[in-house]
């Protein structure tokens, strides 16, 4: 038998009485029913130890532990790979610089450029964010996205870059979908779903447009930044290595807001918005 080992968040616990429980990576319990398994044994080989002695039992009950998906044969993350590297920040350094630092820690190379838009307050063209040959581009704004800022990065999937970004609005901030292939969701697509769902569509699309008046400053503190900045790097990690979806929404189809004041998480679907047919007899 593999030297197979439990799976990151899977635990097994000998409850007096009762024998084994495994606590699944949801944090359920379920009870383990070993037969004649030799307990010892077991828990060995579990904990990723192939020197215990082996037999039919114990390896029944392993394979039980596999075909639930309770074991793995290697390291939970794959390496980050060499071609998927090269990331792009763009945006508030309160949230740029630790965002580079956990993807630096996490094996990519990222180089941080300026988050000013080309004067006169235009997008950047596509091109522009394509120099260098980034294979991701990420965007961070301490605040809220200014009408067709990220109209160019939207169609950077088209050229094979990923894209991600994150912005903040008021106490709230929102982390949109990972944009790697053409068809994904894109901040325009977010855009048109958020105002969809809202009967406040017409007070977004101003807030959205500003001018806005405010009080005091109500820009990111430093432990919601580490948050957002670790939602970003796994996001991209996720991406970089296809590692698969954790329980969930996927995260090509997700967005989350979280909330400032009390730094919580709360996952939305969206969908891409599919393009609009003309209207009959509207075409000439």
């Amino acid at each position: 038998m593999s030297r197979s080992r439990l799976a990151p968040g899977v635990e097994v616990v000998t409850v007096p009485g009762r024998g084994l429980a495994v606590r699944t990576p949801e944090g359920e319990f379920l009870g383990v029913r070993p037969g004649d398994a030799d307990q010892e044994a077991l828990l060995s080989l579990l904990a990723g130890d192939g020197t215990a002695p082996v037999d039919e039992e114990v390896e029944r009950v392993v394979r039980a532990f596999a075909e639930a998906g309770y074991l793995t044969d290697g390291p939970h993350r794959s390496p980050w790979p060499a071609h998927r590297r090269d990331v792009r920040l763009l945006g508030d350094p309160v949230l740029t610089e630790p965002l580079a630092a956990h993807l630096t820690a996490l094996g990519a190379r990222p180089r941080t450029a300026p988050a000013a838009p080309p004067p006169g307050g235009a997008s950047p063209r596509t091109e522009d964010l394509l120099d260098g040959d980034p294979r991701a581009v990420v965007w961070c704004l301490d605040g809220p996205v200014p009408d067709g800022l990220w109209d160019a990065a939207d169609r950077l999937p088209e050229h094979g870059v990923a894209w991600l970004r994150c912005h903040r609005e008021g106490r709230q901030a929102y982390v949109e979908p990972v944009a790697a292939a053409p068809g994904d969701v894109t901040s325009a697509h977010v855009r048109s779903r958020r105002l969809a769902a809202t009967p406040a569509h017409r007070e977004l699309a101003a807030y959205w447009s500003g001018p806005r008046t405010s009080g005091a400053p109500a820009g990111l503190s430093l432990p919601a930044a580490a948050l957002l900045a670790a939602l970003l790097a796994d996001d991209l990690s996720r991406w970089a290595t296809d590692a698969p979806d954790p329980a969930g929404l996927p995260a090509r189809r997700r967005l989350r807001r979280v909330d400032l004041r009390t730094l919580t998480v709360t996952e939305h679907p969206v969908l891409p918005v599919p393009p609009v047919a003309p209207t009959p007899g509207k075409d000439g």
